[in-house]
């Protein structure tokens, strides 16, 4: 019986030690080599010293280029059962070259999280205006979704806004969060006590907006008043590609340091009593609780940054949208170790009962086989998407063929 051939599309090369993204492309990609696919990832970007090393997988790399017709050839060559999208301007840019060399090819958007809805909430807060929804952003995003046969969608909010505010059929859309281990009674027993424990934690990739945000409000509203508290404490800032105005804030009176990237995010935040993320816009599920989870390190955030993690349980650590009281908040979770063990065993909870790979992954698969055996059935019944693919595949295609012949003619004059 031959593999099945899974081709996914990067919209970067997937960096796990920098970014949640990074680490849930490679929870997909395992989720797929599970059941024995044959793997391709494809990506135009160029890749960093941080680039996930994928010789340890049966995974084969593929290095493409942007309006290149090149792409084609390798799609027909190749062609796969099954094409994801690394986010909807991964689909925009190839999704009709997709079409066109393999129409029966399940087409599968992995959104990472909504951008039109983080963008319009960062519009919100920066420019103090009503959140707006109905952006070109998402017109451009839900028009992926719909040419898609399936969208994955990690947070549950974003599911509800898909379906009860743009009517977005459930049919297209699949509800499936970061996949993890449960934590075991033996793994709890491994980590560090309270007693051994000191500071605050901050970690976040500084390329994305809400991080850079986050940083400037503990800056300047959360550290100068939780230091009062604590004077003998620290408040330490980590993450990727740190540019000059992040490292300009390291204030070493102050005891605000910017430490850069973790080299091991999970060993890095261990080390801390508490990971601070007062998180004012934002959208998906943050990765960097999930690492807290796992290591046993309670947090305080907000509402957005809590967003869709817990359900109907209870938080590990505090939820908090007043600043003042968020700082009350965390200096007691900081400081009582009762409440602090509490918190903690709740973040056991959350990770076993909601983002256990076991209870998705079965499940997942089976949704896939069944798409792949009635696809056309499948197409049939979204045929607002049907329309979305001939008249986009036309326009994209047409332009992606200018940009291609204008490179070409250039090359030539070049020679």
């Amino acid at each position: 019986m031959n593999k099945k051939k899974l081709l996914i599309i990067g919209f970067v090369w997937p960096e796990p030690t920098s970014s949640a993204a990074g680490t849930r492309m490679i929870q997909l990609v395992d989720l797929f080599l599970s059941r024995d696919y044959e793997i391709t990832f494809a990506c135009a970007a160029s890749k960093s010293n941080f680039s996930y090393n994928f010789k340890g997988k049966n995974v084969v790399e593929q290095e493409i280029r942007l309006n290149d017709e090149n792409f084609n050839t390798f799609l027909k060559d190749f062609n796969p059962d099954i094409v994801m999208f690394d986010r909807f301007m991964i689909e925009e840019q190839y999704g009709w070259r997709v079409q066109q060399e393999c129409p029966n090819a399940l087409r599968i958007l992995d959104t990472e999280d909504l951008h039109f809805l983080r963008s319009a909430r960062e519009h919100s807060t920066k420019k103090q205006v009503s959140l707006d929804l109905f952006n070109d952003t998402a017109k451009r995003e839900i028009a992926s979704i719909l040419r898609c046969d399936l969208s994955l969608i990690i947070s549950e909010i974003e599911l509800e806004i898909l379906k009860e505010q743009f009517k977005i059929d459930a049919s297209l859309l699949y509800y499936l969060p970061f996949l993890e281990k449960k934590i075991t009674a033996e793994t709890t027993q491994n980590w560090i006590p309270f007693e051994e424990r000191a500071d605050f934690i901050f970690i976040g990739n500084f390329l994305h907006e809400p991080n850079w945000n986050t940083v400037q409000v503990l800056k300047t509203k959360i550290w100068p008043l939780l230091r009062k508290k604590l004077p003998n404490s620290s408040m330490n800032i980590y993450g990727a590609y740190a540019s000059p105005k992040v490292l300009q804030l390291d204030n070493k009176n102050e005891k605000f340091f910017i430490r850069g990237r973790a080299e091991n995010t999970q060993e890095t935040i261990a080390k801390h009593r508490i990971l601070l993320a007062p998180i004012l816009f934002g959208a998906g599920v943050k990765g960097k609780f999930i690492d807290a989870m796992q290591v046993g390190t309670p947090s305080a955030t907000t509402s957005i940054g809590a967003e869709a993690m817990k359900g109907d349980l209870e938080w590990n650590g505090y939820i908090e949208d007043d600043l003042e009281i968020f700082v009350v908040k965390a200096a007691e979770l900081y400081q009582n170790k009762e409440l602090w063990l509490s918190a903690q065993q709740n973040g056991v909870r959350i990770i076993n009962e909601r983002y256990s790979w076991d209870s998705f992954a079965v499940d997942f698969l089976m949704k896939v086989e069944e798409l792949l055996s009635d696809l056309i059935k499948h197409r049939q019944d979204n045929f607002f998407g049907q329309i979305l693919n001939h008249h986009t595949a036309q326009s994209t295609k047409y332009m992606s063929l200018w940009i291609a012949e204008k490179n070409k003619t250039a090359s030539n004059k070049l020679l």
